[in-house]
């Protein structure tokens, strides 16, 4: 089995996550300041990475990273995880990263696709009858009954997650969070599309519990429950974290523009 180089964060994501990326070494990380403000992980310790093999893939595989400092050497956490991804795989989103960065497919409501890029994770949530919590230092909102996250575009509640018996209902479809085959019984909000919500390019994407290996989803990133309780367990809203969803060879492309290490043959 290959191993993991400590000064590096790619030769983890490319291999520590079986990616099959041969004959490669890593070079320096790059120490440009002004690149390092201008990083969508600029600022954040706690990295949450999900690879997918292209575009098209349905599932993927996560492993999470943590460094001392901002703009620190990353170093991986614990072991990689199989997750699922939107049944027709991946899409562009709209997050810390901005939005397309290249020609491929873009997020929309209904598409089937996950969002690729970087995206802040605000907040847990977590149902009135399960016993799990989160990180003390990680916020979690309480689900209720009248919980719900709307997907009707033309909304003005469009991709947000609220109590719907405090506003005046304005649309005619939504994500009950209290599902009936508990999906939901635990999770993340993603910040996709957020906070202000772009009509149609995509609402309430969530990483949640999934109905089982091979099982995709409808744009959510979906997995085990001890892998997502690990998860929720190990989040510290002081180290600003940041979920990376992306297919391989855009992460092998954005690595370096972002300030990450680089791949380079030998």
């Amino acid at each position: 089995m290959k191993h993991y180089t400590a000064l590096s964060l790619l030769i983890v994501l490319v291999m520590g996550l079986g990616l099959g990326c041969q004959a490669a070494k890593i070079s320096k990380a790059h120490t440009d300041p002004a690149l390092e403000q201008t990083s969508p992980l600029a600022g954040s310790s706690q990295l949450v990475l999900v690879v997918a093999e292209n575009w098209n893939a349905n599932h993927a595989q996560l492993r999470r990273f943590e460094r001392s400092r901002p703009n620190g050497t990353w170093h991986p956490v614990g072991d990689d995880v199989p997750v699922s991804l939107g049944r027709n795989g991946l899409a562009w989103g709209r997050g810390l990263h901005g939005e397309r960065l290249s020609a491929a497919p873009v997020k929309a409501e209904g598409d089937g696709r996950a969002p690729a890029g970087v995206f802040g994770l605000p907040r847990a949530f977590i149902g009135p009858s399960e016993s799990f919590r989160s990180s003390a230092k990680f916020p979690a909102y309480q689900v209720t009954t009248q919980t719900v996250c709307v997907d009707t575009v033309a909304s003005q509640y469009y991709n947000q997650m609220f109590e719907e018996n405090t506003v005046t209902k304005d649309w005619d479809s939504e994500e009950r969070m209290l599902r009936p085959d508990g999906l939901y019984r635990f999770g993340l909000f993603v910040d996709h599309n957020a906070p202000t919500a772009q009509p149609g390019a995509g609402s309430c994407i969530f990483m949640h519990l999934w109905r089982g290996p091979g099982s995709p989803t409808a744009g959510c990133t979906a997995m085990a429950e001890p892998s997502l309780r690990v998860i929720l367990g190990w989040l510290d809203a002081t180290k600003r974290p940041v979920l990376v969803q992306l297919p391989r060879e855009e992460l092998i492309r954005l690595a370096p523009v972002w300030g990450a290490p680089e791949l380079a043959a030998n």
